[in-house]
């Protein structure tokens, strides 16, 4: 047993120790030289957690005041600096993405190849747009200049409770009313409303947005008939061509590429029934937009609400109060009384927001916790 002898001290390098017996000492100095070997190596290990930890950047183009507060609000918890760039990427602003393997675009402006290739060139290999869909970026070409794209996931309720209220405004006539209201006319409408009960609805539905719409729609207590290729889902499924006969409300919700651009041509108008509205939250050019007019101008179709719009590019989110519009398909749908149309705003709520900002952050964060493979070709992710 080891004991202390006297309360005199001897000094080793400096530490001060009571006397102790020759086997204490030895026990004592190999627990000391354990712990100094252990203090070393957690040093070691403490150092790269700290580098784990420190914050890296994030480019953010194209954001929003809206956006930019819950960047600010949301990217420490995950130790993410965000640099925040109102406008949107371009051949002008590429040097702010230097250093940068991950940055954030918005939908709104288009990504051009030229942009695509310069963002290479300074070492971005990720895009996480702040959309559901990616047309808005060549995603090909972004694959073969070493680019992954991927779009994020948000609240597919903001898009199918905005589906359904604009459903319920076509068939109410509630532009007309609402017009005639605004100038006093306060006497009934020539056309009477119809009831989402008595109606089909045909959905060209995802399996995101057919969870989320199909609750509400067959709360109304509607006939609902789906379309997909790909049947996911539990749903009645038929054939495009079908569908497009028997619905009374059509609503497309898929993804804009080659095989769905002009979905609903001329020749698919033709096959509506008489009299049956059309609802666009997904993509303007979904729609031929130049065979809609004149089946709406002929009361071939009872009406339709437009969320999106082809060619909304430059016009949809900024003022022209006091500017002119150019585009003359906009200007010839505006006055028509059947006609519903607002600026791509269907998303665009406090909880799908706060989803699109979090899920921007985690995408990047997961990309560049991936080890670097070179030679390994880029993925482009579409989540729907």
């Amino acid at each position: 047993m080891c004991k202390f002898q006297t309360p005199s001290r001897s000094v080793c390098r400096g530490l001060a120790f009571p006397q102790l017996s020759g086997w204490c000492h030895f026990i004592l100095f190999s627990q000391l030289a354990a712990t100094f070997t252990i203090a070393k190596i957690n040093k070691k290990v403490l150092n790269r957690v700290h580098k784990s930890w420190q914050k890296w950047e994030l480019q953010i183009y194209g954001c929003g005041q809206d956006e930019a507060v819950l960047f600010r609000e949301m990217a420490p918890r995950f130790g993410v600096m965000p640099t925040i760039t109102a406008a949107p990427v371009s051949e002008a602003n590429i040097e702010l993405a230097f250093g940068n393997r991950c940055i954030s675009v918005s939908h709104k402006t288009q990504i051009t190849n030229s942009i695509l290739r310069a963002l290479s060139q300074v070492g971005v290999a990720y895009i996480s747009t702040r959309s559901t869909g990616c047309n808005h970026i060549d995603v090909d070409f972004a694959q073969s200049v070493g680019i992954s794209v991927e779009n994020v996931v948000y609240s597919p309720d903001s898009v199918a409770d905005y589906t359904l209220l604009l459903m319920l405004m076509a068939v109410r006539n509630a532009k007309s009313t609402i017009s005639r209201a605004d100038i006093h006319d306060f006497r009934l409408n020539d056309v009477r409303g119809k009831e989402l009960r008595d109606m089909t609805i045909g959905g060209n539905w995802n399996r995101t947005h057919w969870r989320s719409s199909y609750g509400p729609a067959a709360g109304f207590g509607c006939h609902i008939l789906a379309y997909d290729h790909r049947p996911k889902t539990y749903a009645n499924y038929v054939p495009l061509d079908e569908l497009l006969q028997q619905s009374d409300i059509v609503t497309f919700h898929t993804p804009l590429n080659a095989d769905t651009n002009h979905l609903l041509n001329r020749q698919r108008i033709e096959q509506m029934k008489h009299g049956a509205f059309i609802i666009n939250t997904g993509r303007g050019s979904l729609l031929d937009t130049e065979a809609l007019i004149p089946a709406l101008e002929s009361g071939r179709l009872g009406g339709v609400a437009l969320d999106v719009l082809e060619g909304e590019e430059g016009i949809f989110y900024a003022d022209y109060r006091s500017k002119p519009i150019e585009s003359k398909l906009l200007l010839r749908l505006q006055k028509l009384p059947n006609v519903l149309i607002t600026p791509h705003t269907a998303y665009y709520t406090d909880h799908a927001l706060r989803d699109t900002v979090e899920n921007t952050i985690i995408n990047c964060l997961k990309f560049e916790r991936r080890p670097s493979c070179l030679g390994t070709p880029p993925s482009t992710k579409m989540v729907i």
